[in-house]
């Protein structure tokens, strides 16, 4: 239901007493004096008409009354007074449409000019342009930015497309036609960016929204535009990327630099374990000599020694190649990883380090664990810190406490956890929230930047890491890492 507008009805109904009030003051007047002849009451009464042109069939009634013969009556003696009342009523309404109208006028360019003035303030650059590409009307943002005047406006449509000032305000590259006709020939709302030309000639981006305006018949009549300047957004928004590529930069070289200084940490387990297939390499290589040297040579068991010689040899290669692969720099990779296959190869990095501080290793690797998408090295740099500072914290506990397990386990659909769990002396309550922050450190010679490395990367893979307490003692920290994606065929 239609809403009804009280303050018109308030306002219309002052309007129709005062007007009524006029009457009755003219009519008072009239009798009073005795303007018996009609023609002298309707003077009188075009005046209030004129002023308040709201009673001119009300004033007919009473001039029909109060005027003619029979006075005090509607009846009319007189053919003259006939004509008279009939003159007056014509007049009246004639006068009473033309005032409204020029009162409607007033209005309609009073609120003209207000909607000019609220168009022109508004934070935006507001045009219109015809489906043939002319315009008439650019607001005051828009001729201040671009320097174009009215004049300028008027002369659109004697040019063509090409030299149209609002083409003209475009960066050359932005000036396609075609580009121009394909957004505008399904006559459905749409956005483009654009720069342009301000008067002084530099150039900003701007996001122009275009909205049709059908007649009733469906067919466009005019395209509305507003522009709005995207430039320091678009700057902020690349500034934003810069920064974050030099961030990336810093944490890759970061990363490369905290394996570089766990390397170093492991190098005395790192040498034996390389001695170990170098020693047995050379212990087979004798062995195949010697039989060799038999009477009559042994060929069997020079083939066994050598078959032990490229698999010892396989081994030291192996090892120094997941070396190489820690302490060089490159840009991270996206493979497929079997999680499980990615853990043992840290395990056989760190195995004497283990054994030299007496921890027991312990594996629960979960068999059938869906393959994860991401970079190797930088997952294997997690589980060496994790290990590490496993080792390290237990190392103030007895021997016979010294237990470390690592576990992988399904966490839920398309969801792989691995935990790392100690039973070192664990963490104190306020260090859970914080012990993954850059510089952040619970032991004395600490940089506290380990941790926060293993967060970057594990949450570079999509994943999410966190340390939980042991009861009764010791600490877990664990990590999700998602399941590679499926690529579509």
């Amino acid at each position: 239901m239609k809403r009804i507008d009280t303050g018109i009805l308030w306002r219309t109904a002052a309007w129709l007493l005062l007007g009524c009030a006029g009457l009755a003051l003219v009519t008072w007047i009239g009798v009073t004096l005795d303007f018996s002849h009609p023609a002298t009451g309707a003077l009188f009464y075009m005046i209030v008409i004129v002023l308040v042109s709201m009673t001119a069939i009300i004033a007919t009634l009473c001039l029909n009354y109060f005027f003619t013969e029979p006075r005090f009556s509607f009846q009319i003696k007189a053919v003259e007074d006939m004509v008279a009342v009939i003159a007056f009523a014509l007049t009246a309404v004639t006068i009473t449409i033309l005032v409204g109208r020029a009162r409607r006028s007033v209005e309609a360019v009073a609120l003209r000019d207000r909607l000019q003035v609220i168009i022109d303030t508004i934070p935006a650059m507001v045009w219109s342009i015809s489906p043939d590409g002319s315009s008439d009307f650019l607001n005051k943002r828009f001729r201040d930015y671009t320097g174009l005047s009215l004049e300028d406006i008027r002369d659109w449509a004697r040019m063509d497309a090409l030299h149209r000032p609002w083409m003209n305000a475009l960066h050359p590259d932005d000036r396609s036609m075609d580009e121009w006709s394909a957004a505008l020939a399904p006559g459905e709302p749409f956005e483009k960016e654009a720069r342009l030309r301000q008067f002084d000639g530099e150039y900003r981006r701007f996001l122009l929204r275009f909205v049709p305006l059908r007649n009733e018949r469906g067919s466009i009549v005019e395209w509305y535009a507003k522009s709005t300047d995207i430039e320091d957004l678009r700057r902020a928004e690349e500034e934003l990327r810069r920064r974050e590529a030099r961030l990336r930069d810093a944490q890759m070289e970061l990363a490369h630099a905290n394996r570089v200084t766990t390397t170093g940490q492991l190098a005395a387990s790192i040498a034996h374990e390389v001695s170990q297939p170098i020693s047995a390499t050379l212990t087979n290589a004798n062995a195949a000599r010697r039989w060799l040297g038999a009477e009559p040579p042994d060929l069997e068991e020079v083939r066994q020694a050598l078959d032990r010689i490229i698999r010892d040899g396989g081994r030291a290669s192996d090892l120094i190649g997941r070396i190489r692969a820690l302490v060089r720099k490159a840009p991270p990779l996206n493979d497929q990883l079997d999680i499980n296959e990615t853990i043992l190869e840290v395990i056989a990095l760190t195995r004497s380090e283990l054994r030299n501080s007496r921890t027991l290793l312990k594996t629960q690797l979960a068999d059938g664990l869906p393959l994860i998408s991401g970079d190797r090295v930088q997952l294997q740099q997690v589980m060496l810190n994790l290990i590490l500072n496993a080792v390290e914290a237990m190392s103030g506990s007895s021997e016979a406490t010294r237990e470390l397990l690592i576990k992988t386990e399904q966490d839920g659909p398309g969801t792989v956890l691995v935990a790392v769990r100690d039973s070192g002396p664990g963490l104190k309550s306020e260090s859970l929230d914080r012990v993954f922050d850059a510089f952040y450190t619970t032991k004395p010679g600490g940089m506290g930047m380990g941790l926060s490395i293993c967060r970057s990367i594990v949450e570079g893979h999509g994943g999410r890491v966190w340390a939980m307490p042991n009861l009764p003692q010791g600490a877990t920290f664990q990590f999700t890492l998602p399941q590679q994606q499926e690529t579509a065929s």
